[in-house]
């Protein structure tokens, strides 16, 4: 049987400012009033976290306690009606930032389409999972004097983050995307990729992230469940794209695919462009950072890599489950209100087979 994932490292409009990181923060959005429900979750942080305060009421139902024994990993490219399984991948922060990384299952509380999962059938952290990521670097003509810094910080990630399982790809893209290098996990030839980009031409931001998430990420073929996720470097400028903002995310959600987005405007203030990235991570369980100065575009990337090794997998079977091809919404919260969940907000239910 295979699985749908409806992965995440990420926000529900929960976004978290790291507390160690010169990025501006991003603005958190109230979360969704459902049955309150008591708690009383145990953790261990992945840096010290404060002593355990007494836990208020909760805003969602607890994750079942019992549950069905561990499976196998399968493909999760297509999900078989019988099986209906979402694997979910979310990440937990604490008010500073923090990554946390020892929560159990009972200390959350999930709504799927607005109810309650059946069952919980795995539950454990994320690092197992293989990684599927792709660099997006902006070439176009606005970012001419600040693509070095791109460049170099792309290549670090990319040393840092790949372990033996995972694989990369680098893209360019201004009017029209440049794939210089495919999936490998070969950083010697992601390195010399990134290096054949050239900046100049207009900016089709929507139409890219729209093309790449259709080409290549939902187009995988896997063995066995993997994580996706696009790392978006560019002002957020659009001025030619075909598509729109709201079809570029969709395509995103219907790849099962993350982007943390990384602002190349290093203005004091914000712009259009910086709310479109917002936006765009936002809805696909990333997050937006915004350096204030572009050499600390390395920031961003080491961020990103550190809260790709923190994140969480839960498997469960929802409730309800139509073949319908419907958008079913998430809402996963942790149960002590000393932590914040970033998660995808949801994710496409498959056609019924033609």
């Amino acid at each position: 049987m295979a699985r749908l994932q409806a992965a995440s490292i990420s926000a529900l409009a929960l976004l978290i400012t790291l507390g160690a990181s010169p990025l501006r923060a991003q603005q958190t959005a109230p979360a969704p009033t459902v049955t309150a429900l008591p708690a009383a979750p145990s953790a261990t942080a992945a840096q010290s976290a404060p002593a355990a305060a007494p836990n208020p009421l909760a805003q969602a139902p607890a994750l079942p306690t019992q549950t069905a024994p561990a499976q196998a990993e399968e493909p999760v490219t297509t999900i078989v009606v019988q099986a209906n399984e979402v694997n979910l991948i979310f990440t937990v922060t604490d008010k500073k930032g923090r990554f946390i990384t020892g929560l159990r299952r009972e200390n959350f509380g999930l709504l799927d389409d607005g109810r309650p999962p059946i069952a919980v059938k795995d539950f454990r952290l994320a690092e197992h999972l293989p990684l599927r990521v792709g660099i997006m670097l902006d070439t176009s003509s606005s970012i001419r004097r600040r693509f070095q810094f791109e460049q170099d910080s792309a290549i670090e990630f990319l040393l840092q983050v790949l372990h033996v399982n995972d694989r990369a790809f680098v893209e360019g893209f201004d009017i029209q995307t440049d794939v210089a290098q495919g999936f490998t996990n070969n950083v010697d030839l992601l390195n010399q990729g990134i290096r054949k980009l050239r900046p100049g031409g207009g900016t089709a931001l929507f139409d890219a992230l729209y093309k790449t998430c259709r080409d290549q990420m939902l187009t995988l073929r896997e063995t066995s469940a993997v994580r996706r996720a696009l790392i978006l470097v560019s002002d957020g400028d659009d001025n030619y794209s075909r598509v729109q903002e709201s079809e570029a995310i969709k395509m995103c959600q219907r790849a099962e695919t993350i982007v943390y987005s990384i602002s190349t405007n290093v203005s004091p203030s914000k712009d259009k462009g910086d709310d479109t990235l917002r936006q765009i991570s936002e809805a696909t369980g990333g997050q937006a950072f915004y350096p204030v100065r572009i050499e600390d575009v390395a920031t961003g990337f080491h961020n990103i890599e550190q809260e790709l090794r923190s994140q969480y997998s839960l498997v469960y079977t929802p409730a309800n489950f139509k073949n319908d091809g419907s958008f079913r919404t998430i809402y996963l919260q942790a149960l002590d209100p000393r932590y914040h969940v970033r998660a995808n907000k949801g994710y496409f239910a498959p056609r019924p087979p033609q």
